[in-house]
């Protein structure tokens, strides 16, 4: 009997499906593509033995909170907490996965705002699922790892993949998975800061420029697109 092929998918999201906050008006969904076949499980110890020695054992990295000094890094200094955002930021790069970025600009629906949100976002996945269709097709299984932190993206991405895909299977988070959960979590985080006009002053202390995120970090996050 062949090996199966199988790719997890997880998902995080920024944002809700509320009104327009004209500071924020978007909502962004990740999805990271992770080849079962292809092992990180090296990679994973290395990170969380990084995360160990610097105090954080079994710790979930929150890109957010880590770059606005919120807890539970409130009481650390900006180079602690780059140096766990840059140890994130090169299990990403270097990792054997890939990742479709979806955004929604909440501006474009005037009216009956939940509806459209729900039937914009929907055609956006359904667009860059088909896209990419041959490669989905490519596996046996496909494993959907999600939160269902947002009833109205858990129906969204339940009906989507079954619609268009065979042997889906939906599942929260497993141990060997986790940290593939905060590389979604970060590029999520860098995918809404890269739409930003102006960077908060929290990120201007963390990044310092616009110009200096996009050379130092989207220039190498947008090279794991799918």
């Amino acid at each position: 009997m062949k090996n199966e092929k199988i790719l997890s998918v997880l998902i995080d999201e920024s944002g809700d499906f509320g009104r327009v906050d004209q500071h924020d008006p978007y909502y962004h969904v990740v999805m990271v593509l992770h080849e079962q076949n292809k092992s990180i499980s090296g990679m994973v110890s290395a990170f969380e033995n990084k995360l160990y020695n610097w105090g954080y054992d079994n710790h979930y990295v929150h890109v957010g909170p880590l770059i606005r000094r919120e807890k539970p890094y409130i009481n650390e200094l900006r180079e602690t907490r780059r140096s766990l955002f840059n140890a994130l930021f090169h299990f990403t790069r270097t990792a054997p996965i890939n990742y479709i970025g979806i955004t929604l600009d909440k501006r474009k629906c005037n009216e009956d705002t939940g509806i459209c949100y729900v039937d914009t976002l929907t055609k956006q996945i359904v667009a860059e699922l088909k896209k990419n269709y041959e490669y989905f097709t490519h596996f046996d299984r496909i494993i959907v790892y999600y939160d269902y932190g947002q009833d109205e993206l858990a129906r969204i991405i339940v009906s989507v993949f079954n619609a268009l895909f065979a042997n889906v299977e939906f599942r929260n988070d497993k141990p060997t998975e986790k940290v593939l959960l905060q590389v979604a979590d970060l590029i999520c985080t860098v995918q809404m800061i890269s739409v930003k006009e102006t960077l908060s002053k929290s990120e201007i202390e963390f990044f310092y420029s616009k110009s200096d995120f996009k050379k130092n970090i989207l220039k190498q996050i947008i090279k794991k697109e799918l």
